[in-house]
């Protein structure tokens, strides 16, 4: 049996050499799903488990690398108190209330509103354009300093959540044709279940641009040190979005396994660019 290291060996060779199979079964047409990003997630991963026969698994975006600002309200509570609402794309909603040593004027807190939604509406969530706007050499005095303060609000836009994990065919590794190469199959499986450490681990590889391999011992999850992991990363062309890869036994057909995931990659990025790119 290769030892972590041969295997390592044997799957950097075959990466340098350049030759991979064709992997004609992962046909996704993902462009036919527009913006339903859930459904496009779950057929990714369904699809690369039934070619690979392994568990299939797929990092949605988080919310702060997709949103764009959808609308910017600026509202007055009381005479010396405005409160801010931003709405981003994803649904999710920012709200600060700012609070004045004296009353604001409500002509002011009026232009603010319009002005805030026109020049940050279809702006990505965090883009450095939203700074850009916020300081706008064209406003003066009262006005500039209106805005300058409200922009606090779009600091931290988005809230938690999103990045979810998709998983699928972990079943697969529980066949007659994988168990037997499993020794520590029920810690795969709880650590598969939990989902938090794979999210955290494929999270820490969102900044590499090729395929990339965590085999046996490799594995920054102790509970994944029985196995190999096959990812790639997916996403627009100045940035990465997410990873798309698998989970299986030292003893796998590396070369299907890399071939399938880059495909998959392949066309999640597609995808991504007809949802996002423009």
């Amino acid at each position: 049996m290769p030892t972590d290291s041969g295997y390592r060996l044997y799957v950097d060779s075959m990466v340098a050499s350049g030759v991979m199979p064709a992997v004609p079964g992962v046909e996704l047409e993902l462009s036919r799903l527009r913006r339903e990003v859930d459904v496009a997630m779950r057929e990714t991963t369904v699809a690369l488990a039934e070619v690979t026969d392994l568990v299939a698994m797929a990092t949605a975006p988080e919310p702060s690398l997709t949103a764009t600002i959808h609308r910017v309200e600026v509202l007055q509570l009381q005479p010396n108190k405005v409160v801010v609402i931003g709405i981003a794309s994803t649904g999710d909603v920012t709200r600060r209330v700012f609070e004045f040593g004296h009353a604001v004027d409500r002509g002011l807190v009026e232009w603010a509103s319009s002005y805030l939604n026109e020049s940050l509406s279809g702006l990505g969530v965090g883009a450095r354009m939203i700074e850009t706007k916020l300081a706008d050499p064209g406003l003066t005095g009262a006005e500039a300093e209106f805005i300058a303060t409200l922009g606090i609000a779009f600091t931290d836009f988005v809230g938690e959540g999103g990045g979810d994990l998709y998983l699928e065919g972990t079943s697969r590794l529980l066949s007659d044709a994988h168990l037997p190469d499993l020794p520590r199959a029920d810690e795969l499986m709880t650590a598969l279940e939990r989902r938090a450490g794979v999210l955290q681990m494929l999270r820490s590889s969102l900044d590499r641009r090729s395929v990339f391999f965590w085999i046996g011992a490799e594995n920054p999850q102790p509970e994944l040190r029985s196995v190999s992991v096959i990812g790639a990363n997916y996403g627009l062309a100045h940035r990465n979005l997410g990873a798309v890869g698998v989970v299986g036994p030292l003893r796998m057909d590396y070369a299907t396994a890399i071939a399938s995931v880059r495909l998959a990659a392949r066309e999640l990025s597609r995808y991504f660019e007809t949802v996002y790119g423009n």
